[in-house]
């Protein structure tokens, strides 16, 4: 049989390789901040915002008086001592604004607003600006020692929460000593920011000495390292005698804490020991302050809710009648909230910009 030719197989034609396609960037997983991150903080603002309602009371009230350039007469003087002495400032801070303002009312057939507002600033800096050097933490070769005392219900508590944050936040080892060991569930409460924000707890039992408490955990404090140790102190009437001696007592126990083992160089007291006030209360909160000094002298003033009241002004006051500094301010329930005290913010916070004050 003849061979059949066979077709010659086709060559396959040449594949185009389609091109790689490139790896998609993988998508960045949003890491959380550990709770001791430091996040930025815009102090002013947050200032401005917690003197919102300080701003629509006494200041509010002089921006509608010196709006339009008045005349200068005794109806405009009358005007601003009354506005300044109704306002929680207190009396004798109010004299001295209402005298700085007039002096300079008196330069004038027409008031200046710029120029009363430039001596009202600046009568309220020099009354808010007290000198102090800040403690050194830790204090070595000791651990920073603060007391918190006050009455019931200002925050005492809330406060040592938010210090420990911004101690742990700044890489410090802090511990928080449970001395208030009457009121129920203090400890627990202490714990509760203990585990919020990265730190230890020293607590006794309930009912326990306070004062033991306090030099137990002072000394715990010595022996394992810590950096930072707060204390709490139970809540007390500043009118209550035996209460406040008590006082006197947790003061001392954390003084022998300190000294104990320690030839020289001990501290007389804590570093510090703060007085928390409450803003809410206006003037009583500077009665509380000039009856707790007499027992244990403090340091340094916390004042707490200034973003609930309207009595800010109260701040003023308590610096110039007791020239002991305000460290301190809380302006919210947030953990940031609680801002070291900057007399020029607050300043600007209340006066610094009059037509949204008057707005506010």
């Amino acid at each position: 049989p003849k061979e059949v030719a066979r077709a010659p197989m086709p060559r396959p034609r040449p594949v185009a390789e389609a091109p790689m396609p490139r790896p998609r960037p993988a998508a960045a997983k949003a890491e959380k901040a550990p709770p001791s991150a430091k996040q930025p903080v815009d102090e002013r603002a947050k200032m401005r915002a917690g003197l919102a309602r300080t701003r629509k009371g006494f200041v509010a009230r002089l921006a509608r008086l010196f709006r339009g350039k008045p005349k200068v007469d005794d109806d405009l003087r009358d005007e601003v001592e009354e506005i300044l002495f109704t306002a929680d400032i207190g009396p004798a801070t109010a004299e001295k604004l209402l005298e700085r303002v007039t002096e300079e009312l008196d330069k004038r057939e027409v008031a200046d607003p710029d120029a009363v507002w430039a001596v009202i600033r600046s009568a309220m800096l020099e009354i808010l600006e007290i000198p102090h050097e800040p403690a050194k933490v830790p204090a070595d070769p000791l651990p920073y020692v603060l007391l918190a005392i006050g009455v019931n219900g200002v925050g005492k508590t809330t406060t040592l929460g938010k210090l420990a944050a911004m101690h742990v936040a700044e890489g410090r080892k802090v511990l928080l000593v449970a001395g208030d060991t009457f009121r129920a569930a203090a400890a627990e409460q202490l714990g509760v920011w203990a585990r919020k924000v990265g730190c230890d707890l020293h607590a006794g039992n309930e009912g326990a000495d306070p004062a033991s408490v306090v030099f137990d955990g002072i000394l715990r404090g010595r022996k394992e390292g810590y950096d930072v140790v707060l204390c709490d102190t139970a809540g007390r009437l500043h009118t209550r005698k035996e209460l406040m001696e008590e006082l006197g007592k947790v003061g001392r126990a954390a003084t022998k804490a300190l000294a104990k083992g320690r030839e020289d160089g001990a501290p007389e007291g804590p570093h510090d020991i703060f007085l928390v006030l409450d803003a809410t209360i206006g003037q009583n909160a500077l009665a509380q302050a000039k009856l707790f000094r007499e027992t244990l002298p403090f340091t340094g003033i916390v004042v707490t809710k200034l973003d609930g009241t309207a009595k800010g002004g109260v701040v003023l006051g308590i610096c110039d009648e007791m020239k002991i500094p305000v460290r301190y301010v809380g302006v919210g329930e947030e953990v940031d909230d609680l801002r070291p005290f900057d007399p020029v913010a607050f300043v600007d916070a209340l006066v610094g910009d009059r037509e949204a004050s008057d707005a506010a």
